[in-house]
């Protein structure tokens, strides 16, 4: 019984399941779960590949257009904090042309060795800024006014003047013909330096107030050498006008070397003769049928201002003396009576020229380097003009000539009622009429006819002579 017993717990036991070591159990369980993890990430990735790209389109779209927003608000603020000043600084009324002149007074002049100060826009200088201009006043220069703007953010009503635009600010005048060239030399000397360039348009201030023109002797001399001479008039609207690109000048000759002043001189005389189809080719070398060197003493006269008392009388003297000089032809003429291309054809043809104080002695330019002028003033001048009866002394040298001296006439019809007012006094005696002395004038011209004839001989025998290729 008792074997049977042992027998049966036996058996009992070897058929009961065996159970697992807890070991295996935790293996079993980490690989049971991995595997759940991997499918349900499979499945989460297929399933949100589409989601994550659509996410992406959002995010991008909703920067797109916030940084369009910005860029909006950003131009908006640079366009209302475009600030305006008057052309005219009166703060500077007392040093109008010294410094930055009152014109554009918070700019600083751009300043090349040998040439006139000026001013670029755009430029490093202006931090890519165009220039822009308001308000077209004809007699209060403090009513127009000047900015910066970026191209982008130009203010409202802005009328944009694509091309090159040259701006002048004088204290004189464009009609006058010696203070009209002193303001229009920088920009000639300005296009030579840069390759030539024309201007699209001109805009032309004095004392900051707008000019609608310029004087016809200026504008077509400016014409022989940029041609067609547009002067802007600001009347498309009452908004601000910006330029896409602006050279601006107001000094008038300003700093610019001599070296650059007989430059300019020597085109504007070359242009000028082409626009005029005047051909220079043998002057300075003509001779007359004895071989005596061709002298030509021109006398331009005045018919009101500043003209001779007895314009007889002085005629006389110098045909005379150039009757005594084989070779010397003598011309009178009236300057008023001559069209630009006149004086230029006058000029040309012209060794000596003698005439009164005035801007008709601008023509001088015209003449070939080396010829001499003889000035005639009226009584006043030499008292009390100052340095501005040197004017056509400054104009001979910077164009080549040879300023042989002036005459001052000591009496005149009418005192000055009051000799202690030095500047009535002056505009008393200003345009008054120059009288002669007849020894000196005799004495004078033949020394000059004399100079001539030696300088023309020596020029005969050498080969030196002055280019009158037009460069640009």
């Amino acid at each position: 019984m008792l074997d049977l017993e042992e027998t049966m717990e036996v058996k009992s036991s070897a058929n009961r399941p065996k159970s697992l070591s807890p070991s295996i159990t935790i293996i079993l369980i980490g690989l049971f779960s991995l595997s759940l993890i991997l499918i349900l990430f499979h499945g989460f990735s297929s399933l949100s590949t589409s989601s994550a790209s659509w996410d992406l389109h959002f995010w991008k779209s909703e920067l797109g257009a916030s940084n369009n927003d910005a860029c909006d608000d950003l131009n908006s603020r640079l366009r209302d904090s475009v600030t305006f000043l008057p052309l005219k600084d009166l703060r500077f009324t007392k040093t109008a042309m010294e410094g930055n002149t009152w014109f554009m007074s918070s700019f600083s002049d751009t300043y090349e060795e040998n040439e006139s100060q000026y001013l670029y826009f755009p430029s490093q200088a202006s931090k890519g800024r165009l220039l822009c201009l308001k308000g077209h006043d004809h007699k209060d220069g403090t009513e127009n006014s000047y900015a910066l703007a970026w191209p982008q953010s130009l203010p409202n009503s802005t009328t944009f003047l694509k091309g090159l635009t040259f701006v002048s600010d004088t204290y004189y005048d464009y009609v006058n013909l010696w203070h009209g060239l002193t303001a229009m030399v920088p920009f000639v000397g300005w296009s030579t330096k840069n390759r030539c360039v024309k201007p699209t348009r001109w805009m032309l201030f004095h004392w900051g107030e707008l000019r609608d023109k310029m004087g016809l002797w200026l504008q077509n001399l400016m014409e022989a050498y940029f041609g067609k001479v547009m002067i802007e008039q600001m009347g498309q609207g009452e908004g601000p006008y910006c330029f896409e690109k602006a050279v601006v000048t107001r000094h008038n000759v300003g700093k610019m070397g001599k070296e650059k002043k007989l430059q300019v001189s020597d085109l504007l005389r070359c242009k000028a003769r082409v626009f005029c189809g005047i051909n220079p080719a043998g002057r300075g070398k003509e001779i007359g049928v004895r071989g005596e060197p061709i002298i030509r003493l021109t006398l331009l006269m005045r018919k009101t201002s500043r003209s001779f008392k007895d314009p007889t009388a002085v005629i006389s003297i110098f045909a005379r003396e150039c009757a005594m000089v084989n070779g010397c032809l003598l011309e009178v003429v009236q300057s008023e009576d001559l069209s630009f291309c006149d004086q230029v054809k006058v000029m040309t043809n012209t060794d000596i020229l003698a005439s009164p104080h005035g801007a008709q002695l601008t023509n001088m330019l015209f003449m070939d380097r080396n010829s001499s002028i003889m000035e005639f003033f009226p009584k006043g001048w030499l008292e009390l003009a100052g340095a501005g009866q040197y004017a056509h002394h400054w104009m001979a040298d910077q164009s080549g000539m040879k300023h042989l001296g002036a005459w001052w006439d000591l009496n005149a019809e009418e005192e000055c009622p009051d000799r202690k007012e030095q500047r009535e006094c002056f505009n008393f005696y200003k345009d008054g009429q120059v009288g002669h002395n007849e020894t000196y004038f005799a004495g004078w011209a033949r020394t000059v006819l004399n100079q001539v004839r030696i300088s023309k001989q020596e020029a005969m025998q050498s080969s030196q002579r002055f280019s009158n290729a037009c460069q640009c």
